[in-house]
């Protein structure tokens, strides 16, 4: 049975329909994901509702399953209390929960967008988008993420006219909000970029992501693997211009500066010590997997200089794999790092690739460094 379908399995159960009597006169319940008239309910936190078993699934599989639980408090009336310092103590409880359930569906939808699962994400975004509105108002600039998401999702999914609404939206408001911070425009930029992609308007694509590259550089660093970001998706623009030189540098420089970080990271990393989630979260452990991956597939114009990126690349999925606590993957990618740089005499990372094998299989006892 597929994890598809044991996850949507185990939503039927889950499924119950709502009693009109339980409800105060005139209350109505609305669906989370459509906000049509709901009738079922999630019968493990009770407090949240749905029209149909499709649009449970979708919501379960999308966020629900991570945060059922942490609706509850939230999404209960507050109880009676005759203090006013109790009052003000739930109410600042609430208010913490709420914030961390901004953060959560956040990095859902962002891991998934990652993954290239679209469709997926929209549930976590949309959740994101109604917290952050009970939490700052309708107009915050606190907003702008979840503006964000939905617009990537919906370019990802080829619904253009919804993404630029959502962007025309985040645009707006940073806009209004001169105080506005430097991630925040670099984000902005990122996803106009990535519209203008979609609608091949390359060259406004590449003022967006060099404006991204700028904002980002400024609040992080030009070496950092936030900005670098930028510099891959203005690569992937000038490999639609047929630009590959210019497309290959900005590949160098991405997979320099993951492969550097990571270095760092696996220098102080010793057994049972901390692993990647407390340097980064899983949607950044998501996109350097996709980035990195995809610059494999990339051929260069040089045989030379094919190989010498490949070793990095691989080298540096290698370290986020195993650091990430996967060794099969782990010696996947090093096997393969090794195998490129083996094509060229005395290779500088041969030593540290071999290196890394071995930790590898000390950790896995089961694996072997042979391919």
């Amino acid at each position: 049975m597929s994890s598809t379908t044991r996850s949507k399995s185990h939503v039927s159960v889950l499924t119950s329909a709502i009693n009109p009597l339980a409800n105060p006169r005139g209350a109505k319940k609305l669906c989370e994901l459509c906000q049509n008239l709901a009738y079922l309910q999630c019968t493990k936190c009770r407090v949240t509702f749905y029209c149909d078993t499709e649009h449970q699934q979708a919501d379960w599989v999308g966020i629900h399953e991570k945060i059922c639980q942490l609706l509850i408090p939230i999404r209960t009336a507050m109880p009676f209390h005759s203090l006013q310092a109790d009052r003000d103590h739930h109410r600042t409880q609430i208010l913490h929960r709420q914030e961390e359930l901004i953060e959560i569906s956040r990095a859902v939808a962002q891991k998934k967008l990652f993954e290239g699962k679209y469709q997926e994400s929209l549930p976590a975004a949309q959740l994101s988008l109604r917290c952050a509105m009970d939490v700052y108002g309708p107009s915050a600039v606190q907003l702008v993420p979840a503006y964000l998401l939905l617009a990537e999702a919906n370019v990802g999914l080829g619904s253009l006219s919804q993404a630029e609404g959502y962007l025309s939206q985040a645009e707006w408001t940073v806009m209004k909000t001169p105080e506005c911070s430097q991630t925040v425009r670099h984000q902005l930029h990122r996803n106009l970029g990535r519209l203008y992609t979609a609608t091949e308007n390359l060259e406004g694509a590449l003022l967006h992501f060099a404006n991204d590259v700028y904002y980002a550089s400024e609040e992080y660093g030009l070496d950092n693997i936030v900005t670098c970001g930028g510099y891959f998706l203005m690569a992937n623009v000038f490999i639609k211009q047929e630009k590959m030189d210019i497309a290959s540098s900005l590949y160098t420089e991405v997979a320099s500066t993951w492969h550097s970080h990571l270095t760092k990271l696996l220098e102080t990393h010793t057994p049972g010590s901390m692993t990647l989630e407390h340097f980064f979260d899983e949607a950044q452990q998501a996109e350097a997997d996709q980035m990195l991956r995809a610059m494999l597939k990339v051929p260069e114009s040089s045989p030379k200089q094919a190989t010498a990126q490949n070793t990095l690349v691989a080298h540096s999925l290698a370290m986020l794999w195993f650091l990430g606590g996967s060794p099969d993957k782990a010696l996947e990618f090093g096997r393969k790092a090794l195998q490129f740089s083996q094509l060229v005499p005395d290779h500088s990372l041969t030593e540290p690739i071999q290196g890394l094998l071995q930790l590898v299989a000390e950790r896995g006892p089961h694996l072997t460094i042979a391919s």
